[in-house]
């Protein structure tokens, strides 16, 4: 059969498009493409900042969900009802917090006149030194300072009360977010499966199984993360603690509850809760334990980086370095504290995600589906483990 010519004839090329060079045309694709994705993204940071008081308790949530999960999951596979093992892990939680607390303002009790005698010496000794050489600070000095510092509270007594002000509608909302907290955590662990399907069905048809890698892939990383963390943080408070016990340090057990709190926060929480550790070491026991505190915390600090990340996260968190320390210090510019908390798993999270749904294809549904295994049923064991 003969091949017939087309008739068609080729569009006429614009001169002017013409003279741009290819560079600058694929420069500029490139350009209006990233703009539109910054402006998406500056939006949503937006609306996040406007919606905090729902956002952050949400979150909140969700990493307690990932924490818990597995434990619910864990007790329903040996029969448990699920009210009674969501119930259970719930109640966990409380009694370890509630635990801590105890033993924290336990040991503060039992160290505070040792505490006052100690802060009373260290007091002396630093108005010796600040009336030697080279400061020459005397106690009129001092007193003088004081002076000036009582009338600048007397003349600025409003905008005190205003703060204070701030302070309780603050513990309002705190209360508020513990109430989003704790529903959305039972309610995540009891449907989380159900709750996760309504999502993917908003989702066109089409996309609908990549979204559900994704989604799987997502839930798996945060999961992985957050038991890491606990491990690490668990492991960094229990060497600090043994350390300060060792070197005598006052507030052993509140510089380990500091210490498990700040490894939450990779590289910036470490710091910080290690110079706690030191400072304290510093002003009760003088400079000679602060040194060896700050030893203790170097070798936890070491053991944690060089031991305890590899070890156990292997390939289940894929976050370079790089990307931890600059996705640290971009959560704390846009959002402080709360920022730099949930930093690092937002980007585990949201790198598991993307890579899942550039990497699925239509066959991992058919393998799926021909493997003759069931689907997921959304009322047995909540959200996945």
């Amino acid at each position: 059969m003969p091949i017939i010519p087309s008739k068609r004839r080729p569009n006429p090329v614009d001169p002017a498009v013409d003279a741009v060079p290819a560079g600058l045309r694929i420069g500029a694709a490139f350009s209006w493409r990233i703009l539109i994705v910054v402006a998406a993204l500056a939006l949503v940071v937006a609306l996040v900042v406007l919606l905090q008081d729902i956002v952050v308790p949400f979150l909140i949530a969700l990493l307690l969900c990932a924490l818990l999960a597995p434990m619910s999951a864990f007790l329903q596979r040996h029969r448990w009802p699920k009210w009674l093992a969501v119930l259970s892990s719930l109640v966990v939680v409380v009694l370890v917090i509630g635990t801590l607390a105890l033993i924290v303002t336990a040991q503060i009790r039992y160290d505070l006149p040792s505490l006052e005698h100690r802060l009373h010496k260290t007091v002396l000794s630093l108005q010796a030194l600040l009336d030697s050489e080279p400061f020459g600070i005397t106690i009129k000095d001092v007193n003088h300072w004081v002076s000036t510092g009582s009338a600048y509270l007397q003349s600025h007594a409003s905008s005190i009360a205003s703060g204070f002000q701030e302070a309780g509608s603050g513990a309002v909302h705190a209360l508020e977010g513990l109430f989003i907290v704790v529903f959305t955590t039972i309610f995540v662990l009891i449907d989380g499966r159900r709750i996760w399907g309504w999502v993917v069905r908003l989702f066109p048809r089409r996309a609908r199984p990549r979204i559900e890698a994704a989604g799987d892939a997502g839930w798996h990383t945060l999961t992985s993360f957050i038991r890491v963390q606990l491990v690490v943080a668990v492991t960094d408070a229990l060497g600090v603690v043994i350390g300060a016990l060792i070197l005598q340090v006052p507030l052993a057990i509140p510089i380990g509850v500091i210490v498990f709190l700040g490894a939450f926060v990779p590289v910036v929480g470490a710091i910080v809760a290690g110079s706690v550790a030191v400072v304290i070491a510093l002003v009760f026991n003088g400079w000679v334990a602060a040194l060896f505190m700050l030893g203790v915390v170097v070798l936890v600090q070491q053991l944690e980086s060089h031991v305890l990340h590899p070890f156990l996260t292997g390939t289940a968190v894929k976050v370079h370095p790089l990307g931890v320390v600059l996705g640290v210090t971009a959560g704390t510019t846009i959002a402080g504290v709360v920022g730099a908390f949930f930093a690092v798993p937002f980007i585990a999270t949201v790198n598991a995600m993307v890579t899942a749904a550039a990497a699925w294809r239509p066959d991992d549904a058919v393998a799926a589906s021909g493997t003759g295994s069931a689907p997921a049923d959304p009322d047995h064991g909540g959200v996945q483990s």
